[in-house]
């Protein structure tokens, strides 16, 4: 059996080759790349793949039985035909089964709110292809956050609008595993998986964050539009924008899910403790 990973170069994609080479060995793992230079280090067969050239897929999805397809980055407007590009080529190459990486999150009432709605989209496009299909909503990566940590240390605090809002947080480890095993056992086939961990507020993140790494950040709550002009002055307008949404779907609810992990995986998803010390022991701090 050949399973692909597309955007394998990104952090999500290689972590998913990564636990599918631990369970099926190299030679059955495929990693598509727009540019595979970047995924060279994987150690599998790569082919190319830009989302934005159909023709790219047509040839790199050939003799695959399995394609997971890895939410894209461009814009919303522009996402929902980039995946169709995979889903079509999956279907013209007889492809058996299409895993799609889509995302928690307010479909309406945030800045954020159109990207995952170019993801309910795909998800409908999936569920539409006629293969078979499974569909996992990842939650908010914890790892952006430690990886800001030591901007956090210099200012002493994590500061977002997100309140007293939860967020079900999980790793880009944990979904790689999560993902090898959906892809793996054909019993998670049709369903739509919450792929999130324990949430918890932003005050709490800092408690775990304190608790690893012996710091002593507190939480600072802002306003919606505060915090936007604030992500749009360090990041630009598109991101900027993006990070305040999704913060503020935190502080609305969005993000405070029940988990499926324990269905995808037969395993408890890590703590939000687990991950943080897991990541300070594979990327301890300078």
């Amino acid at each position: 059996m050949k399973i692909a990973v597309t955007s394998a170069s990104g952090q999500l994609g290689a972590a998913i080759v990564k636990a599918l080479v631990k369970e099926i060995g190299k030679e059955n793992v495929i990693a598509i790349a727009r540019t595979t230079e970047k995924a060279k280090h994987l150690g599998v067969e790569i082919r190319k793949g830009d989302y934005t050239k159909r023709e790219d897929f047509d040839l790199a999805l050939k003799g695959v039985d399995k394609v997971l397809l890895v939410s894209g980055m461009d814009e919303p407007s522009k996402r929902i035909q980039q995946h169709r590009n995979v889903i079509e080529a999956a279907k013209q190459n007889g492809v058996k089964t299409i895993v799609y990486t889509s995302i928690v999150g307010d479909e309406v009432n945030t800045a954020f709110s159109p990207v995952v709605q170019s993801n309910r989209q795909t998800e409908e496009d999936v569920r539409k292809s006629g293969l078979d299909w499974v569909i996992g909503r990842n939650g908010i990566y914890i790892e952006p956050d430690l990886e800001y940590i030591d901007i956090y240390v210099k200012e002493g605090e994590i500061r977002n609008c997100a309140g007293d809002g939860k967020c079900a947080y999980t790793s880009r480890e944990a979904l790689g595993f999560a993902y090898a095993q959906m892809l793996l056992d054909d019993k998670h086939e049709g369903n739509t998986y919450n792929l999130v961990g324990e949430a918890i507020t932003q005050s709490q993140l800092a408690a775990a964050i304190n608790q690893v790494y012996k710091t002593n950040l507190k939480y600072t709550a802002v306003p919606v539009e505060e915090y936007k002009k604030e992500r749009q002055a360090a990041l630009g307008d598109f991101i900027g924008t993006i990070i305040a949404g999704i913060y503020e779907g935190i502080k609305e609810g969005a993000n405070d899910v029940p988990s499926d992990y324990e269905k995808a995986t037969g395993l408890q998803h890590p703590s939000p403790l687990d991950m943080i010390e897991n990541y300070q022991q594979n990327h301890p701090r300078k």
